[in-house]
């Protein structure tokens, strides 16, 4: 599982995920669905050691993803994405929301 910091600043919801190692553009998916940001990501790394005549290669991949829940109303241009030393950080804008509305009475017709 990807760990994820998730704090407000100001009307700003912000998640930072932990992925180093990875490479962005390659790597790493971020989308919506159904009001839930995916992030999905993929780490893969190859080394090779030579010793007594014998070469050894060890591969390691590994798959992470995480599901977290949006604010109501929030789209995909909304948010906001960056990568750096490691960090995948994420910025949503709060929705702002609607004034309260005065009550509207509806007449019932008699029949």
């Amino acid at each position: 599982m990807i760990r994820v910091d998730e704090y407000k600043e100001g009307d700003t919801l912000v998640i930072r995920a932990d992925l180093p190692g990875v490479d962005p553009d390659q790597d790493i998916d971020l989308d919506i669905v159904n009001g839930m940001l995916r992030l999905r990501a993929e780490r893969r790394s190859e080394e090779d050691r030579e010793s007594g005549g014998y070469l050894r290669r060890e591969l390691r991949y590994g798959s992470f993803a995480r599901t977290l829940p949006l604010p109501e109303g929030v789209t995909e241009s909304d948010i906001s994405a960056s990568y750096k030393d490691g960090i995948l950080e994420i910025r949503v804008p709060m929705p702002k929301p609607e004034p309260a509305q005065e009550p509207k009475r509806i007449s019932i017709a008699r029949g």
